[in-house]
């Protein structure tokens, strides 16, 4: 009966210990990486964490916090004016000068579909004008323990806005927690009416419409200095994780860098992730 008892537990040891198996980590490709558990601070993969680097239109999630902590009505009405079109370099836009909507319309297609010229109208109209907003900007990434970020303009089109993953890990926790941000940052479309007529804009991160999914605040970012960004808070197979990806290269590298850890985490879900630090 002993032996029995034994044996018993020693073939359960031996299955727990097949289950908790180490999963090797996954092969990504972006340059700087960060996957964090956000229920306890876990750091699942690291890769140039904690190296600054230029961040492109992730920096329209500090826009975002700034005018909410500023409390800015979004139902306010703001004209589009030439001094919007005063990017540091070439970028498109449909909203033409004249165009009026409202700060929330504004932080909506920012956010949503990296809108550049709304980005900065948010700006220029934040109280004290750019300077302001930018001095706002910094001291919120002060506060929130952004030790290596630095921003010089609200849309990121400037490659001195700069931040480390483990910086940006802070700022995407911070606009999880605000409602609007969520729900804008990952609406799959949005129209407004651009003098006359509705003009639709899509979502830049197609994940946010793959039913696969549970993404509760996304954003994505490129300019040629920073690559292809993505930074994101998801739930995955019951964890709530951050995810940053910087300068990732080819078009569609940080969605499949995004894929690729969603299925280790699938399939690492009974077993011990093998936390990668380099």
């Amino acid at each position: 009966m002993a032996l029995k008892i034994i044996g018993g537990v020693l073939l359960g040891f031996l299955a727990l210990s097949a289950s908790a198996k180490e999963v090797a980590a996954p092969k990504l490709k972006s340059s700087s990486v960060l996957i964090v558990d956000q229920s306890d601070s876990t750091v699942l993969f690291s890769r140039h964490a904690d190296v600054p680097a230029p961040i492109a239109s992730i920096t329209k999630l500090m826009t975002a916090l700034v005018v909410m902590d500023a409390r800015q009505p979004l139902d306010e009405s703001i004209q589009i004016s030439d001094a919007d079109r005063d990017f540091p370099k070439g970028a498109f836009s449909r909203l033409t000068v004249g165009t009026t909507l409202t700060r929330g319309d504004l932080m909506h297609l920012a956010l949503m579909s990296s809108e550049n010229r709304a980005a900065h109208a948010l700006g220029n109209n934040y109280p004290g004008g750019m300077p302001a907003m930018v001095a706002a900007m910094n001291a919120k990434a002060k506060s929130l323990g952004m030790t290596s970020a630095r921003f010089v303009d609200s849309n990121g089109l400037s490659s001195q806005n700069v931040a480390s993953p483990e910086d940006l890990s802070k700022l995407v926790i911070a606009a999880s927690k605000n409602r609007t941000i969520r729900e804008y940052s990952t609406d799959k479309s949005y129209a407004v009416k651009v003098h006359r007529r509705m003009i639709e804009y899509r979502n830049t991160d197609n994940l946010v419409a793959n039913p696969g999914w549970n993404i509760l605040v996304q954003k994505t970012g490129y300019i040629a200095e920073a690559g292809k960004c993505l930074v994101m808070a998801a739930v995955i197979e019951g964890r709530s994780v951050v995810i940053v990806l910087l300068d990732s290269f080819g078009k569609y590298t940080r969605v499949a860098d995004a894929q690729r850890i969603k299925t280790w985490m699938a399939s690492s879900a009974n077993s011990r992730l093998q936390v990668s630090m380099r």
